[in-house]
């Protein structure tokens, strides 16, 4: 894994935090709690999104930006196209267009960043899909278990996220999210397990050894990995 110490970092330096989401971007600069957003979907590429962007931000001044990306991320570059997006983000330079130092992690990993309090944790995102990732010591792991094969031909996002609880119906969601939660738990030995994303407010009862998260933790996170050494992405 790499230290995700290779920026400069200043504690007093003012941030863009970007969490790209299936339905929404929200956006939000360090020192000011107004969250700004609008819509995402099937059809948004990356261009786009910086322009709404541009748009709503000119009157913040910032000098760095993070982006959770709902996607695969390694080693600060976007190496598969989104699920839930529109196309072209795989090699597109936000370094160049938000002219700042950027940097890239997956939506899950920025949430969970914001949401540690040590140990080993796991992280689950109930949202359009299903986000994850794990932290052992402070060393972030993405994790892509949205699309693993869960059960009857199905993958464990169209048992968790936003698809499979209306096909599923709000009981069976829930006892699925249970059930998903208590197996992954076991077998990555978590401490504990934080469900963050827009869902996991629909859970009337939080699954044995886990906290709920809140995406306010996302901005957290991003905003984390440009003040503090001990995390390694």
């Amino acid at each position: 894994m790499r230290y995700c110490g290779f920026m400069p970092r200043n504690p007093r330096r003012r941030v863009l935090a970007i969490d790209v989401g299936g339905t929404h971007v929200k956006i939000r600069v360090s020192g000011r709690r107004e969250t700004r957003v609008f819509e995402s979907g099937p059809t948004l590429t990356p261009r786009q999104m910086v322009a709404q962007i541009h748009k709503l931000t000119g009157d913040w001044q910032y000098e760095a930006v993070s982006i959770g990306y709902p996607g695969v991320v390694v080693h600060g570059k976007i190496v598969a196209e989104p699920y839930n997006l529109g196309r072209g983000w795989v090699g597109f330079d936000f370094r160049k267009t938000f002219g700042r130092p950027t940097l890239l992690m997956n939506d899950a990993a920025m949430q969970a960043i914001g949401s540690y309090e040590g140990g080993r944790m796991l992280f689950l995102g109930l949202g359009t899909g299903l986000g994850s990732a794990l932290i052992v010591d402070g060393t972030v792991a993405p994790m892509e278990l949205a699309h693993l094969p869960y059960k009857r031909g199905r993958s464990y996002e169209d048992y968790l996220g936003d698809r499979g609880r209306r096909r599923l119906g709000a009981k069976k969601w829930r006892r699925a999210v249970a059930s998903v939660v208590e197996q992954l738990s076991k077998a990555l030995e978590a401490d504990y397990v934080v469900i963050g994303g827009g869902n996991a407010r629909k859970l009337k009862k939080l699954p044995k050894n886990a906290r709920l998260g809140s995406n306010e933790f996302a901005f957290l996170g991003a905003f984390r990995v440009w003040r503090k050494s001990a995390f390694r992405i």
